[in-house]
């Protein structure tokens, strides 16, 4: 594998020196017209507490969006953004709760993020508050890759850096109303303010709604129904020009409908349970059909405080954070009209962060960055799984024949002793049966509590050292230590209640389990890194090598399928009265091997350029990279049913591909355009699965292998382009994205194949208000953004969530 990795990185090295050599000559005059591309990092300044040099000149790959062009594209969230972004995929999944990001084919649903973000310099520490509204930003930061040494765990596959604008050199008041298709509707709000030179503050608030584009068969309100609204604080106080305090307060709440799944057939069918011809696959996504209105709710807090004191030489920074997280999901898990199951789960999350800084703050040949970084969280999650009439129904009959047909069998014989024919015998059981009126009804549920603290320290250490006048040197470390530990109170109980008309009883079966494990994790993350300037400012070429990694954890959406298989062995033991499962020592270590998943670690080998083409009008940002994971994390459905998603570890896989952007400014910078493009390959090297889908490791019933399938719900193409025109006061603007074939499923049986959309806005800018109609999905392209197989009841069925349809809105933005 290692000399792969050295041949795969000397002919992409090789392809990259060819494209730098030329450009050592290239003509740097200036041209016909003005034009000049300005990084936005030079533009837009936010304080930086770890990194002093602009990311254009470091070996790492990204891009940056200030606020003019989050306006220009419409962008209200993360998963909007995503789609202008190479490699980087967010799609829009039902709900705010499943922020699932990807970057270079690593990702997760559940548990463990393999991205970070970090918000005005704070780490979120839930995966479930990523996926919130934006509003009054001044700059969106997506960097791809490892970023471990810096940032630490989760951020294996990048890093997304928000900041919202700052009141110590922005003032006035901003409002910004907007309308749209769907009835959506925006009204934000802020007043920036800095009374003196020492002090400056900034208040918002925003409401966003939608009633919403997709139907419901069972019910009049829209699937996609959505309510949501916020406010921020942020205080600044600079008693001098050393010492800054910088505090952030934000909340966000919002009360949707969702996950609107509806029925399709990615593959040939039978239409009926016992039909005996297929029929042609349909790829016609139904209205979703759910028993309950999918929905979910969400309160979300997050406060900071940045203080910042800096020399002549050094920068020391001290970034304190509270977050707090309550939301409730309610999920109707099969998806279809008789009510099988459901799932009523509720998180509360509080945590606490704390890193100090200290880095250089000068023009030497030595920059560097030293840290301290800890946080505690404590999750704790209620989830009941009910199971509905479908289920609980037929469970009865089944129980109620079979006394039927043993009181029956018992008269006949009784009868037939008597002197009674056969015939006479069973007619007269029969009748004597149907007379007592034998009856029985099932109830189950298997509602538990799971407390899931986590612990986290680290230190860190990153170095770059100028090596004469083109090289540099890139060196980070970071020693990371985490804790996870699981404190879970679970139940499952049926009750059945039947018998005759004359004696009705109750038995109680139920199988209880409580325990608590935990585990730790020690891991070493380096970086290495070769960044070798061309003359004449043309940019740069670098190498780099660096480690990813992604902590292990607890699967407790395994407890309904593991305690309603224990019931279900035991129900005739029930039958003689109540009874409650046994658990030993040993069925509590099997527990334990059933409910823990692994660490992620991954080795990223990547080379790249950032260079300014035709006298500064064009930037050119290219990107190669070769990664190696080892137990990769995966979110699968539980294997022949449908009580939740859980986490396995593939053995091993690989992601490789390139990352490209072209930007420019043409006409005298009249004309702004933007190219991104990213292919990625990921494959799983070594996965093998049980005979019911699994990777659990207390069984060796292996049914096959997985190795060299596509890793599911990674994009391996995604594209974008844009174009503004700028004429007087008046902005004309296209753009448009794309991306596929997504597989979604390790076994690589069903997919969306390449899809891309198109998007325009117009602009017209009366000074202090500045009127925008847009549009999105014009060409109305079908598609989907999730499709699921279940194996609950009745065979396996297909769900799919559809994306919105064309949607236009008009926006009015007025600065005060």
């Amino acid at each position: 594998m290692n000399k792969k990795i050295v041949f795969v990185l000397l002919a992409l090295g090789g392809q990259l020196t060819a494209l730098a050599t030329p450009l050592r000559n290239l003509d740097t005059e200036e041209l016909s017209d003005s034009s000049k591309v300005i990084d936005l990092v030079e533009v837009v300044v936010v304080s930086q507490p770890k990194e002093q040099v602009r990311l254009r000149l470091q070996p790492v790959s990204s891009n940056v969006f200030g606020a003019e062009q989050l306006q220009q594209l419409n962008v209200k969230d993360l998963s909007q953004l995503s789609q202008y972004v190479p490699s980087f995929v967010m799609p829009s999944y039902g709900s705010r709760l499943t922020s699932s990001m990807y970057i270079r084919g690593i990702g997760s649903r559940i548990n463990n993020p393999a991205v970070g973000v970090y918000y005005d310099n704070i780490p979120l520490m839930s995966k479930s508050a990523f996926n919130n509204h934006f509003y009054m930003l001044d700059r969106v930061d997506i960097l791809r890759g490892p970023q471990g040494s810096l940032y630490g765990q989760n951020t294996e596959g990048g890093l997304v850096r928000i900041y919202s604008k700052n009141p110590m050199n922005y003032q006035g008041t901003d409002v910004r109303l907007g309308i749209g298709t769907g009835l959506y509707s925006n009204v934000e709000v802020a007043h920036y303010h800095r009374p003196s030179d020492k002090l400056a503050f900034s208040v918002a608030g925003f409401y966003s709604g939608l009633k919403g584009f997709v139907n419901n068969q069972n019910f009049d309100q829209k699937n996609d129904l959505t309510n949501e609204a916020g406010g921020k604080l942020r205080l600044i106080f600079q008693p001098n020009t050393k010492l800054k305090f910088d505090w952030t307060a934000d909340y966000q709440y919002v009360n949707q409908n969702g996950f609107g799944y509806g029925e399709f057939h990615p593959l040939d069918y039978l239409p009926e349970v016992y039909s005996s011809s297929f029929v042609p696959a349909d790829l016609d996504v139904k209205d979703p059909a759910t028993t309950i209105m999918n929905g979910y709710k969400r309160n979300m807090f997050t406060t900071g405080l940045n203080i910042g004191y800096e020399t002549e030489k050094l920068l020391f920074t001290s970034t304190t954070s509270y977050q707090y997280l309550n939301d409730l999901m309610l999920m109707d898990q099969d998806y279809m009209t008789p009510d099988y199951l459901q799932l009523n789960q509720a998180q509360k999350m509080n945590a606490i962060t704390q890193e100090f800084v200290l880095r250089s703050h000068d023009n030497s040949k030595w920059q560097h960055a030293t840290g301290l970084f800890a946080s505690y969280q404590w999750l704790n999650t209620n989830a009941p799984v009910l199971f509905g009439d479908a289920i609980t129904g037929p469970i009865g009959d089944a129980i109620a024949n079979a006394m039927k047909n043993s009181m029956l069998q018992g008269m006949i014989g009784r009868f037939m002793g008597q002197g009674m024919s056969a015939e006479a015998a069973a007619a007269a059981a029969q009748a004597a049966v149907d007379k007592m009126g034998v009856t029985m009804t099932a109830e189950m549920a298997v509602p538990g509590e799971y407390k899931t603290p986590t612990w986290n320290f680290a230190a860190f250490h990153e170095s770059n050292i100028l090596l004469g006048d083109n090289w540099k040197l890139t060196l980070g470390l970071r020693f990371n230590i985490d804790k996870v530990k699981i404190d879970y109170d679970a139940l499952a109980y049926m009750n059945m209640t039947g018998g005759t008309a004359n004696a009705i009883a109750t038995y109680h079966l139920t199988s209880h389990v409580q325990d608590s494990r935990s585990k730790s994790y020690t891991q070493l993350l380096p970086k290495i890194g070769l960044t070798y300037s061309l003359d004449e400012n043309i940019g740069n070429i670098y190498a780099l090598v660096s480690k990813g990694y992604r902590a292990g954890g607890y699967n407790f959406q395994m407890f309904s399928d593991v305690l309603k298989t224990e019931l279900n062995a035991n129900q005739q033991k029930a039958m003689r009265g109540d009874y409650d499962v046994e658990h030993t020592a040993a069925d509590y270590d099997a527990i334990n091997e059933t409910i823990a998943y692994k660490p992620e670690e991954s080795w990223n080998y990547e080379i790249g350029t950032h260079l300014n083409l035709f006298g500064g009008s064009t930037h050119f940002d290219l990107a190669l990279y070769y990664m190696q994971i080892r137990n990769q994390q995966l979110s699968i459905m539980e294997p022949n049913s449908n009580y939740g998603r859980i986490m396995v570890n593939a053995g091993k896989s690989h992601s490789c591909g390139l990352e490209a952007t072209l930007r420019g400014k043409a006409a005298d910078n009249a004309l702004d355009w933007a190219v991104t493009y990213a292919f990625t390959n990921a494959k799983f090297d070594e996965y093998q699965h049980t005979v019911g889908g699994s990777t659990s490791p207390n069984t060796d019933t292996f049914a096959g292998d997985y190795d060299g399938n596509y890793v599911p719900f990674v994009p391996q193409h995604t594209l974008s382009a844009m174009v503004d025109w700028h004429i007087g006061k008046f902005t004309i603007g296209a753009n448009m994205n794309g991306q596929g074939k997504i597989w979604w499923d390790e076994a690589n049986t069903y997919s969306q194949k390449f899809y891309a959309l198109a998007g325009a806005h117009a602009d017209y800018d009366f000074g202090p208000v500045l009127v925008s109609l847009w549009g999105r999905n014009l060409t109305n392209t079908h598609y989907n953004t999730f499709a699921v197989a279940s194996s609950a009841v009745n065979g396996t069925h297909y769900f799919a969530q559809k994306a919105n349809p064309i949607q236009i809105g008009l926006d009015v933005n007025i600065h005060l």
